[in-house]
């Protein structure tokens, strides 16, 4: 078993079965096709083509070994972030001159009923981990907003407009054919964005990352999401060190 990091109740580590592919995949399907109604869907597979190109972390209760959390993760770098899944929804060409290894992070996903910090703790410790082992320069994925419609998220647009879009030199362009395209923010209602902002978006955030001008519409997936990207040199040193301190011990790669 490769453990990437154990803190407390939780820890995380790399998928090595069959079994441990197909148990992230249920909980995906749980969280992000299942868990809309009264009573969530059960017994089906978030799979895609993707995930026998990608590492998976499992996040576990230390007793007993039960799934809280997963992610994927897919080393690329250059012209081959065209390939990556955010590539589907996103035109990339300008991304593909950024300069040294990248990482993207993928299909993160809590189990619904859990809700304890320290399992989101844990996800950022083990994923720093990985970021400086594999020397990371760019660490990216999308951020899922649940269901499809953007008047739900008003103020969290209007805020990621206004405060945290992308720099021109790295700016994703629109590449689905269903998209939301942010206007010009009026007064900036900071406290309704932040409740309306996923967790993972919000840590993203706060280790000074951007998003597209944009949110696909991907009904498929019942999500609005946004391409994140965040330069690891650009992390502020107080975050930065908060982030190693979480993570600890030695880096681990992912090949």
């Amino acid at each position: 078993m490769t453990v990437l990091l154990a803190r407390g109740r939780y820890r995380a580590r790399l998928a090595e079965t069959t079994t441990d592919l197909r148990a992230t995949q249920a909980l995906r399907y749980l969280v992000f096709v299942g868990h809309g109604g009264a009573r969530p869907r059960t017994g089906g597979l978030d799979a895609d083509s993707f995930d026998e190109r990608c590492r998976h972390v499992l996040i576990e209760e230390v007793a007993g070994g039960a799934l809280v959390g997963c992610f994927r993760l897919l080393p690329t770098s250059g012209a081959e972030i065209t390939d990556s899944y955010a590539a589907q929804y996103y035109d990339l060409t300008r991304l593909a001159r950024f300069a040294g290894p990248m990482l993207e992070m993928g299909r993160f996903c809590i189990r619904p009923d859990v809700h304890d910090a320290d399992v989101l703790r844990v996800a950022w410790g083990a994923i720093t981990r990985c970021v400086d082992a594999n020397a990371v320069g760019f660490l990216f994925g999308c951020a899922s907003f649940a269901g499809i419609d953007p008047s739900r998220y008003g103020a969290a647009f209007d805020l990621l407009a206004a405060r945290h879009n992308a720099p021109a030199k790295l700016a994703p362009g629109i590449g689905a054919a269903q998209v939301f395209r942010f206007g010009a923010a009026g007064v900036i209602d900071a406290a309704a964005a932040m409740a309306q902002m996923p967790p993972l978006l919000r840590t993203y955030l706060t280790m000074g990352g951007w998003v597209s001008d944009h949110a696909v519409i991907d009904p498929d997936m019942n999500t609005l999401h946004v391409f994140t990207g965040v330069e690891i040199a650009a992390i502020p040193p107080a975050r930065a060190r908060s982030l190693r301190m979480i993570a600890g011990g030695d880096p681990v790669a992912v090949q």
